[in-house]
């Protein structure tokens, strides 16, 4: 390569958006260039999706194991390996990367270039060793990264994120989770049934995923049966010890007095924020928000009337693979086509916490619909009674569905139960489908099912939508606990 290389299409990044991207933008032109800071592998591979739910499956057995009592199995002391728990997650996790090195290994070589690199203007890159790109459109892919208080950095060496708890060694003996999210939850839940002594602490008394009120009071109450939650902590000081971290705080139950825990670790579980700010946007046209991230319609990636596109987490918007997929197709197609530009309709939102019972939040959220101008109703379930769910012994949660006054069409749900990844993904097809409720009841559903929960929401909505009777007793239709 010359100091100077010219290319028609030049992609910041190789994680799930950038090579979304590259394989619409090579159906265009071959004249492409794909930039990676760092080394190759997803964020799900590594630090997010996939390393999860390695360590939440050990867990999630570990809890099942112990309650095989209540079924009259007795299965004896449980013993916990952390350094084989730990072995397997981190086996399996390269195993996961190692498929995305494969993926990037059968791109052409001539088109990846591993190096550091910022822009100088709209159409001008400079890589870390000095030489420039002259790119006719850009795509900007380049992921996230946690997000750190500043009042956690005083735990110094014993701070950490959930980009390093994949690469431990052995379970912890005591953490310290910061962030009641979707991260804090997951992996605070996970390393308290694995033995850890696990304190989570959040703020504003509720979670960050559930927006319904109601449902967020039942999931606070389920999680400090389980383990200790702090819903609402001041940190007074954190400090760094020779062997563990020290944390000074008052709680929403009593302000008054000062509590101090001292843990072997601190976990930041407070977010992420988009990898953009080493990129020299201030050199381009592009307006960009009070967090640096240039605005860009979701419906064509594009940033505002410029050349440059943006994709995935580095959007600051919705860091979720499928999301970052399909943003990076849609970037990819549009920088492959330009200046011609299309929009194309997104999915249906979709967010899910792999916990136990899961959390999910499909289509417009009970806050989205709570401060805009449609006319709604809520169809309510409690799992506590569903038949399904008390004979496998997971019959905790509630589900909240939301219909439109007037037309019936179901505009979204939030749900904290068993299955929940599954009813969220019959949900969130509904609503892309513009399912009415009654479209969604003349579906059937089989008995016994954790489905019917469902319907007895969506029964329960049209009777309040004014569009149907009273549901009928459980007993009537659909036997018992349906």
């Amino acid at each position: 390569m010359d100091n100077k290389w010219v290319v028609d299409i030049a992609i910041i990044g190789t994680g799930t958006a950038g090579m979304a991207a590259y394989r619409e933008a090579i159906k265009f032109t071959k004249n492409i260039v794909l930039l990676e800071a760092n080394t190759y592998g997803t964020t799900c591979a590594r630090v997010g999706c996939m390393p999860s739910k390695l360590l939440i499956a050990p867990a999630h057995v570990c809890h099942k194991v112990k309650s095989m009592p209540t079924l009259g199995l007795q299965v004896g002391p449980v013993s916990i390996d952390g350094q084989a728990v730990m072995r397997r997650v981190r086996d399996e996790r390269d195993r996961f990367v190692r498929f995305v090195k494969e993926a990037v290994a059968g791109f052409d070589a001539s088109h990846l270039v591993q190096q550091r690199v910022k822009f100088n203007s709209d159409h001008e890159l400079i890589l870390a060793d000095g030489r420039i790109i002259q790119a006719e459109r850009i795509i900007i892919a380049t992921g996230s990264r946690p997000y750190i208080p500043d009042e956690l950095q005083a735990a110094g060496s014993r701070l950490m994120t959930n980009d390093d708890v994949f690469d431990w060694k052995d379970l912890p003996q005591s953490i310290a989770v910061f962030g009641a999210g979707v991260i804090g939850l997951e992996l605070g839940q996970a390393l308290h049934r694995l033995g850890v002594n696990v304190e989570l602490f959040g703020r504003n008394n509720a979670i960050s995923l559930i927006t319904d009120l109601d449902i967020n009071r039942y999931v606070v109450q389920t999680f400090q049966r389980e383990f200790t939650f702090h819903t609402h902590a001041d940190i007074s000081a954190i400090t760094e010890k020779k062997d563990h971290v020290e944390v000074r705080f008052h709680n929403a139950e009593n302000e008054n007095v000062e509590q101090v825990r001292c843990f072997k670790y601190i976990l930041a579980a407070t977010g992420r924020i988009a990898n953009v700010d080493g990129l020299g946007l201030e050199t381009t046209t592009l307006a960009l928000n009070h967090r640096g991230v240039p605005l860009y319609d979701p419906l064509s990636m594009r940033c505002g009337d410029s050349n440059i596109f943006i994709a995935g987490d580095a959007c600051g918007d919705l860091p979720l693979l499928h999301e970052a997929a399909d943003e990076g197709k849609l970037a990819g197609q549009n920088a492959g086509r330009f200046p011609e530009v299309f929009k194309q309709q997104r999915y249906v939102p979709l967010g899910i916490a792999f916990t136990d019972p899961q959390l999910a939040v499909i289509g417009q959220s009970y806050r989205q619909l709570s401060e805009g101008s449609l006319a709604f109703k809520i169809g309510r379930v409690l799992f506590e009674d569903q038949g399904r769910s008390r004979v496998m012994l997971v019959n905790k949660g509630v589900l909240h569905v939301y219909g439109e006054c007037g037309t019936g069409r179901l505009l979204g749900a939030e749900v904290f139960g068993p299955n929940a990844e599954h009813l969220a993904h019959l949900l969130a097809w509904s609503i892309q489908s513009h399912f009415t409720v009654i479209d969604i009841l003349h579906m059937p559903f089989y008995h016994p099912v954790i489905e019917e929960g469902l319907r007895s929401a969506l029964r329960d909505l049209l009777h309040n939508l004014q569009m149907g009777p009273l549901p009928p007793a459980r007993c009537i239709d659909c036997g018992v606990g349906a």
